[in-house]
């Protein structure tokens, strides 16, 4: 004797709440990972049905269902086994789960769950059906890497109750790793979306095609724990692609769970349009053409862009705004990931060997900056916010003498990896102190490599997240000369007019101006070369042009913008520049010199330096 369909229905619907309600699908999945990573012999490939049968026994799983199913009478347990069909529509749970347990323990699978829909507004004033009651349904259709899946229907509504698990192979299809399971870097290189097709099936069993959808899974490789919530916006087809079908709640999750999950911060970020992109995509050579002469010049030009930190996603996550080089270059100003960007794009353009690193300094503040690996094994470190190079030699805190050894001149403390556009190198070392790192990027116990067809999947040309070719750079549209003089003409208002409320004269020495000019040049070119350009003929000439009996006082100071009064208000910030400016004595004389040294997209060096010479009175 089999069950009336309207008796089936609610049978259906009381054990699926019931199960709902116990978890028992996330405490059969706990069960299947510890009998896994506990109970599974190494020479034995396959978990079989009855193996996980009977640790849901011993573990008292099935005793709990049954005994919480208490609703169902003897004579339904009777019936139930001679029910010769199921109701269209029902799918028995708990079987289809057994047969997706007989799993290979050492390949990786991806667990994509539906957890239900939402604003499915075309069905929004859709009844709900009665048990028994024939209406359309939603089937959600599935592909990845060779493998369809399809749900069980589930009557149309606004918010259609989707609840079904999909445990899909990532496998390699490259001959010799079959037995090998799969890391994050080496899914990383697995682009293969999956393909999502919902269907509508109506009373009459004709079916329509509602929406089709590419789902991008590689967020999980960098979520926490291996498991990521999604948000999934359905578009129609056809004529109504720009319009919105509903909303389907997806969840991932890594089985067997990941050792070491990618870091999502790192491995990707999101530029000015909010596109999340790899952090590869934003390092290429890049050649300057005429435009710089050297590697080191290339620094001081990155030097002088703009610093300004870049708002964070969300307004209090971590993920802060990566720009595009055109948005860096046309602000003029970008953080320290933009500017260590361009200059390793830069010196890798030289042909070095060169990588952005990303880490910490003091207090913990997250930086980036450049690395540079010489043929000697020399590593050297560019910070592209100051121009500075530094020499890393790595100490070794076992040593004795390591309390002897120097402390570092560099300002960084930690490192968790490096990258350009071919490589990305996680640090793997026992401590990611900078000091005590060995920059051996070859051996992999120290350096953990992302494999080169995950950077090539993500990063290649025509790749959906890849950035497109840089653009060149754009020489200077600024004359050096001219902007000079207007600057030096208008801080000698502002001096003139500051001493004028303090009630004093101002008297401006041309000479004295003209001779500080070559103290400014040597001062840029020890910028640009790190060589000191020595200034014993501007010493010599000052001592000529100071009478005996009176005092000298200079004051250089270096800003990379051309806005007069502001740099006029931070020098009188400085104690020394201050007492210049505001000199009081007998036969006072003042002098201004402004020299501007330009460089490719009107970026600029603005040297200015004050000085005064008085008689001196005892």
């Amino acid at each position: 004797m089999s069950l009336p369909p309207e008796k089936a229905s609610e049978l259906k619907q009381l054990i699926h709440q019931q199960l709902s309600k116990m978890d028992v699908h996330g405490r059969i999945r706990e069960i299947l990972a510890e009998t896994i990573r506990e109970e599974l012999a190494p020479d034995q490939q396959q978990l079989s049905t009855e193996d996980l049968i009977k640790a849901l026994r011993r573990r008292g799983i099935i005793d709990d269902v049954m005994k919480e199913l208490n609703f169902v009478t003897d004579n339904v347990d009777q019936e139930l086994p001679s029910s010769p069909e199921q109701p269209v529509g029902f799918t028995d749970r708990q079987s289809t789960l057994l047969k997706k347990t007989n799993i290979d323990p050492t390949r990786r699978y991806l667990y994509l769950q539906v957890l239900g829909g939402k604003a499915f507004l075309e069905h929004l004033q859709e009844p709900e059906p009665l048990p028994g009651q024939a209406c359309s349904t939603f089937t959600l259709c599935l592909h990845f890497r060779n493998q369809r899946f399809r749900s069980k229907p589930v009557p149309c509504a606004c918010e259609p109750d989707f609840h079904d698990g999909f445990l899909l192979e990532v496998h390699r299809e490259n001959l010799g790793d079959g037995t090998r399971m799969a890391d994050s870097t080496t899914m990383l290189s697995i682009s293969d979306p999956v393909h999502m097709v919902l269907i509508k099936t109506d009373i009459f069993a004709e079916t329509t095609l509602v929406a089709s959808y590419f789902l991008e899974w590689r967020s999980v490789l960098g979520s926490e724990n291996g498991v990521t919530n999604l948000t999934v916006e359905l578009m129609g087809v056809g004529t109504e692609s720009k319009v919105s079908v509903g909303i389907l709640n997806i969840k991932l999750e890594m089985y067997p769970p990941l050792n070491q999950t990618l870091s999502q911060e790192v491995v990707n970020t999101q530029d000015e349009n909010g596109i999340n992109r790899p952090v590869c995509s934003y390092v290429k050579p890049l050649r300057a053409g005429r435009l710089l002469d050297t590697p080191r010049q290339a620094a001081r030009f990155v030097n002088v862009l703009g610093y300004e930190r870049a708002p964070v996603i969300g307004g209090g996550g971590k993920q802060e705004q990566w720009c595009t080089l055109l948005a860096f270059l046309c602000r003029n100003k970008g953080d320290c990931e933009d500017h260590a960007n361009l200059l390793c794009s830069l010196l890798l353009g030289y042909g070095l060997e060169a990588f952005v690193c990303v880490g910490t300094k003091a207090k913990g503040v997250s930086h980036a900056w450049v690395m540079t690996c010489g043929t000697d094994g020399t590593i050297t470190f560019w910070e592209s916010l100051t121009g500075h190079r530094y020499l890393h030699k790595p100490t070794s805190p076992d040593e004795p003498s390591a309390a002897e050894q120097p402390k570092p001149l560099y300002p960084y403390r930690t490192i968790g990896c490096v990258f350009n556009h071919q490589m990305f190198l996680g640090n793997c070392q026992p401590s990611d102190s900078v000091e005590s790192c060995v920059f051996d990027l070859n051996d992999e116990s120290k350096w953990k490599p992302m494999s080169e067809e995950a950077i090539k999947s993500v990063c290649a040309p025509g790749a959906t997240t890849s950035l497109p070719p840089f653009p060149p750079l754009c020489a200077s549209t600024i004359d050096a000369s001219v902007t000079s003089n207007e600057i030096e003409m208008q801080l000698r208002l502002l001096v003139s007019e500051h001493r004028k409320d303090l009630g004093l004269t101002t008297v401006w020495e041309d000479q004295l101006s003209y001779l500080l000019s070559p103290a400014l040049a040597s001062y840029e070119f020890e910028r640009t070369t790190s060589i000191s350009a020595g200034n014993e003929e501007f010493q010599d000439a000052i001592r000529r042009a100071v009478p005996d009996g009176h005092t000298f006082k200079g004051f250089p100071i270096h800003f990379v913008y051309r806005n007069a009064r502001r740099a006029f208000a931070t020098c009188l910030r400085s104690p020394f520049c201050e007492e210049i400016i505001c000199c009081r004595g007998d036969q006072v004389r003042l002098a201004v010199r402004v020299r501007v040294f330009t460089y490719p997209e009107s970026a600029c060096a603005v040297w200015i330096m004050f000085a005064c010479k008085y008689r001196s009175v005892l």
